[in-house]
């Protein structure tokens, strides 16, 4: 149903002929154009890029993927549409990067309600004779699915550590930094997650740090008490924890919201009542 939507939707993009000046242009720059309104343009661009929303689809799926009768081509059409409607140029990252994520996320929701639909099929369903007259054993078939969705899984956490890594480097910093400038002292770390929360939830600090690559170092010392030294010392670390903070990484958010609770877990019950 949603590609032919999609189909209906750009049904009248040959009435839009680009001009030089789109051809020459970035991504982003037209995104941003067809965020001020230009539908017609949202036409064109969406049409000119189904080769590339079926590429990123094929990757995903490990299969060629059929514009004209494949369902995971319209999840992912339907994404790319969504991902213009979202892309902030300010997030420090290309358009067609984030598009990526957004599509490979909405294919995972897909396969993942396939998957939990066929989980609820009675085991005997899928007792079925194969070309051979085999019985497949509903058991392993069961067992197939698990695996498959844990396996998705850890797919979308590898994507988004290396979507997290580009983005690093971009800031001149690499995970092996992250490593050696990580706090050692539990009490050190607590206080820069809460200065890297105060940091991601401040839309003007932000801005200062992914269009000028830097940590508003004199606007922060507004906000929390600690020295100028302090926030130098731990520019990159603070910095990596603002942009996962405040960008699109709920698995590497997830886990710094579990080490915080382990923090707390393992702390002195007279210093969890003060922190509380």
């Amino acid at each position: 149903m949603l590609l032919v939507l999609f189909k209906k939707f750009l049904g009248k993009r040959q009435a839009y002929h680009p001009s030089s000046i789109d051809e020459a242009a970035l991504p982003e720059q037209l995104v941003q154009r067809i965020q001020e309104g230009d539908l017609r343009l949202r036409n064109q661009f969406i049409a000119d890029y189904q080769p590339y929303v079926a590429k990123v689809t094929s990757r995903f799926c490990k299969r060629y993927i059929d514009p004209a009768r494949d369902d995971e081509f319209s999840i992912a059409l339907a994404a790319f549409n969504e991902a213009i409607n979202q892309f902030s140029a300010q997030a420090g990252r290309s358009f067609l990067s984030f598009a990526e994520t957004v599509m490979r996320r909405r294919l995972i929701d897909f396969v993942r309600k396939e998957q939990r639909f066929r989980g609820q099929i009675p085991y005997s369903s899928f007792e079925i004779e194969d070309d051979e007259d085999n019985m497949i054993n509903p058991v392993e078939i069961h067992q197939a699915i698990e695996q498959y969705e844990k396996q998705k899984g850890l797919e979308e956490r590898k994507s988004e550590i290396a979507d997290f890594s580009r983005v690093l480097e971009e800031f001149g910093i690499s995970f092996t930094d992250l490593a050696e400038l990580s706090p050692k002292h539990e009490d050190s770390r607590r206080m820069l997650v809460g200065i890297g929360h105060k940091l991601a939830a401040d839309a003007g600090l932000m801005r200062v740090v992914v269009t000028k690559r830097m940590l508003p170092i004199k606007e922060l010392l507004e906000q929390v008490n600690v020295s100028r030294k302090t926030l130098e010392r731990n520019r990159k670390f603070l910095i990596a924890l603002a942009l996962i903070l405040n960008g699109p990484y709920p698995y590497l958010r997830e886990y710094l919201r579990f080490e915080e609770e382990d923090n707390e877990a393992d702390a002195p019950a007279g210093r969890r009542m003060a922190h509380e």
